[in-house]
């Protein structure tokens, strides 16, 4: 079946006060975007996630624990991040497929108004 992924638009260093170990240095927040794909296509969706870690004390920060300083910067964050247009890339499977479709559909309608017979 299909599966998704998600690739790293942008990591930002955040000079706020972490919640947790009260460090200046060591928070980072990273953008992702959603990246789906199965055997007939690859997708990139418009669907984007964040999250901020603190490697000073190696805990990942939630929403319920941050700040209000921290709130303003991640709202300026977002709206710096630039993400990839939606896109869907067909693979040769199924290019493969609409060819033959195509194929099948010509055959009948050539069978059905009398050109070809069999």
């Amino acid at each position: 079946m299909g599966s998704s992924k998600y690739f790293t638009l942008k990591e930002a260093r955040l000079s706020n006060n972490c919640p947790e170990c009260y460090s200046n240095d060591g928070l980072e927040i990273t953008f992702k975007q959603k990246l789906t794909e199965n055997i007939f296509y690859k997708a990139i969706t418009s669907e984007i996630s964040h999250h901020i870690h603190c490697y000073n004390c190696d805990s990942a920060i939630f929403p319920v624990r941050w700040t209000d300083d921290i709130e303003r910067v991640v709202n300026y964050q977002k709206r710096a991040v630039k993400p990839r247009p939606k896109s869907i890339k067909l693979k040769p499977l199924a290019w493969a497929f609409i060819f033959f479709d195509l194929l099948i559909v010509t055959v009948v309608i050539l069978f059905a108004t009398g050109v070809v017979s069999f």
